[in-house]
């Protein structure tokens, strides 16, 4: 990480709790899921919400999460209107996450939720970002291994320094971060990175990452590299500048090639084999094909970006209150409204009452939702 200095304010515990989780076609684990967060609500002092973004799946992963939410009515459930994609669903989680802390975890139960009482001591400590670091990946294979741990150190060297190795997207982040991360609406979304992007002050809390409890992978090697590609193109314009080294390369290999033929004309041994014309014609063809190639994915990019079509689209909420249920020019009026109440309350009273802290996370919550209906409405 960057050396910037953050000076450390404790804090108490926070107000509310959000864990943000995506699920997708986890019908075999999420028993062992909801006994997990149970036993972790028992063992948090503070009020805690967990929202549950089902990623439009297949099996019935989202009758289960409704049936929680029937249950229990901190867990709150967005349903998502089809597989937008992992990063896509934390988002949609964050957008609407109340919490004062979040803290982001994977289904699996491959990020133990009892490290999460330890992010905690951290927050309290006064950091904004804690990170989950594996300094272990028990039933991975090898080559899981390795190529998570190349991708890191590759990230590291060529696209951001500041990127944690050997973390994932479970991490807590305050509400100072939270708010820079949903200013940050782009399509082709590396939230890790843009979590490290973001500054504030960051640690680690270190633990042994456990196999998956049930059911398979929901990210297969075809699936990593497109996700690394994306961190890649999202964060550097490195690939544009290993096509302007190749090209470079190519050109020198080039003119290497056009003075050894100037030289065996000149002597008189010049050479008429097709063998020779054919390699540095394919060479040529082959370095331009390749940087029009890392050209055409930027560019395909800016057109997705440009656009403007929400992240994602949510078909089903429970457990979100009525104010989820209003449009968003009745939400603005209110965020209005509340704010006019709010002036007039600091005015005749400078000291705050419960009522006072009641209209600033009122507000603060009502703010949040416009900011997400005017860059993902549903």
């Amino acid at each position: 990480m960057s050396q910037t200095f953050h000076l450390l304010k404790p804090r108490q515990e926070p107000r509310l709790l959000s864990l943000v989780i995506p699920v997708y076609n986890e019908h075999e684990v999420f028993k062992m899921l909801r006994q997990e967060l149970e036993e972790l609500l028992a063992m948090i002092a503070c009020p805690t919400e967990i929202i549950l973004v089902n990623d439009g799946s297949a099996d019935d992963t989202l009758a289960m999460a409704l049936q929680w939410a029937q249950a229990d009515s901190r867990i709150r459930v967005l349903g998502l209107s089809r597989n937008f994609g992992h990063q896509a669903a934390v988002t949609a989680g964050l957008d609407v996450a109340a919490g004062d802390a979040i803290v982001v975890m994977d289904a699996d139960l491959q990020d133990p939720p009892n490290v999460v009482l330890e992010m905690l001591q951290k927050y309290r400590e006064g950091y904004d970002v804690v990170y989950g670091q594996r300094i272990d990946r028990t039933g991975e294979s090898s080559f899981k291994r390795f190529t998570a741990w190349a991708f890191y150190r590759f990230m590291r060297t060529f696209i951001h320094k500041d990127l944690p190795a050997d973390t994932g997207d479970f991490r807590l982040v305050s509400r100072q971060v939270l708010i820079a991360l949903n200013e940050m609406r782009e399509t082709h979304r590396f939230l890790r990175g843009m979590v490290a992007w973001a500054g504030f002050s960051q640690t680690a809390v270190q633990f042994k990452r456990p196999p998956r409890a049930a059911g398979s992978t929901k990210y297969p090697l075809r699936k990593m590299i497109r996700f690394a590609w994306t961190a890649a193109c999202s964060f550097s314009a490195a690939p544009l500048r290993v096509s302007l080294f190749f090209g470079i390369a190519v050109a020198l290999f080039g003119f290497v090639a056009a003075f050894w033929a100037i030289l065996t004309k000149w002597f008189g041994y010049t050479e008429r084999g097709w063998t020779s014309l054919m390699a540095v014609i394919c060479v040529v063809g082959g370095a331009i094909l390749f940087s029009i190639g890392v050209l055409g994915e930027y560019i395909g990019r800016i057109f997705e970006e440009v656009k403007g079509r929400p992240l994602y689209l949510v078909s089903t909420r429970a457990n979100f209150g009525p104010e989820f249920e209003r449009s968003p020019e009745q939400r603005m009026a209110e965020a209005e409204r509340l704010a006019r109440k709010l002036q007039t309350n600091i005015s005749a009273n400078p000291n705050p009452s419960a009522e006072h802290d009641r209209i600033v996370n009122l507000k603060r919550h009502l703010q949040n939702e416009q900011h997400q209906d005017n860059s993902a409405p549903t």
